[in-house]
């Protein structure tokens, strides 16, 4: 159980730093933390859950494992982004273009395979 108290408040941190770096995530880490706090402290989950503009999503995604429209486009617009960047970074390193391309690709057949909700 502590395990997965740690795990979540480690995850949420994670996602709080989104609040206030516009390119880091912060649903795609809350879904983490509301997930482990689900095993370990149902109240900080349904803290989460309760919270604007994230919460929902959150929730939708954990509970009925489905993305809204506009959560489908906004992930899928920042594979593409962090696609870009690291072919501009490492347009020389075949290797870790490859590495890179198949991440991306695996999550976006992730995202594109959701319920949308």
């Amino acid at each position: 159980m502590w395990t997965w108290r740690i795990f979540g408040g480690a995850a949420f941190l994670l996602g709080a730093v989104g609040l206030i770096v516009p390119i880091w995530p912060t649903t795609v880490f809350w879904i983490l933390a509301a997930m482990a706090f689900t095993r370990s402290n149902p109240a900080w989950r349904d803290w989460i859950y309760g919270r604007p503009g994230v919460g929902k999503h959150v929730e939708g995604f954990v509970e009925r494992g489905v993305l809204s429209r506009s959560g489908k486009v906004a992930a899928l617009g920042g594979m593409a982004l962090a696609g870009a960047v690291s072919l501009a970074l490492s347009w020389s390193q075949p290797l870790a273009l490859g590495v890179v391309a198949f991440l991306l690709s695996a999550g976006a057949l992730f995202v594109l395979t959701r319920r949308a909700g």
